[in-house]
């Protein structure tokens, strides 16, 4: 991880309020699996994310996130496989998360948010089923795609991340 005292440049303006989140996935039994949790609020199935950390770069507070949402460690990728757009908080704010692959090699039996969220590792077409975001399935049946064709868990076009049709 980046350490807190390095200067991290402000994300573009043309994208206003800035999250970064996790797509923490892993080989279970051979079979490609995706770590989802439930929101604090409506319970609902999402991927671990969170505002920007100061003085984080946005893949290392992604992996924090994981961490403290999930309770999971591992490779974070630096190059997001995505972005999508939600309404968040009782002000309805507008942000964009940025979405960072997380290779999870570590996983605990406590963590900082345990009594506040569900975690629950699924398959793809299970974590479409749960998450019931279309955009969040997009972004794992991305993922899917290219680590099936032995590519890197690396995102490519960020102009035009896609709005969640619910606030989270």
């Amino acid at each position: 991880m980046t350490s807190p005292s390095e200067t991290i440049p402000p994300a573009p303006e043309q994208f206003g309020v800035r999250q970064s989140g996790a797509l923490p996935y892993a080989y279970i039994n051979g079979n490609l699996h995706f770590l989802i949790v439930t929101t604090r609020r409506s319970g609902r199935w999402i991927f671990p994310k969170g505002g920007v950390k100061q003085g984080y770069t946005p893949w290392d507070s992604a992996a924090c996130e994981a961490e403290e949402e999930a309770g999971v460690a591992g490779e974070i990728s630096d190059l997001p496989i995505g972005a999508y757009q939600a309404r968040v908080g009782s002000d309805a704010l507008l942000v964009t998360v940025d979405i960072y692959p997380l290779e999870v090699t570590r996983q605990y039996d406590q963590w900082r948010e345990k009594g506040q969220r569900l975690r629950h590792w699924a398959t793809l077409p299970e974590a479409q089923r749960l998450l019931g975001e279309p955009v969040l399935c997009d972004l794992a049946e991305k993922l899917a795609r290219q680590l099936s064709s032995g590519g890197r868990a690396a995102g490519l076009d960020m102009d035009d991340p896609k709005p969640l049709s619910r606030r989270i």
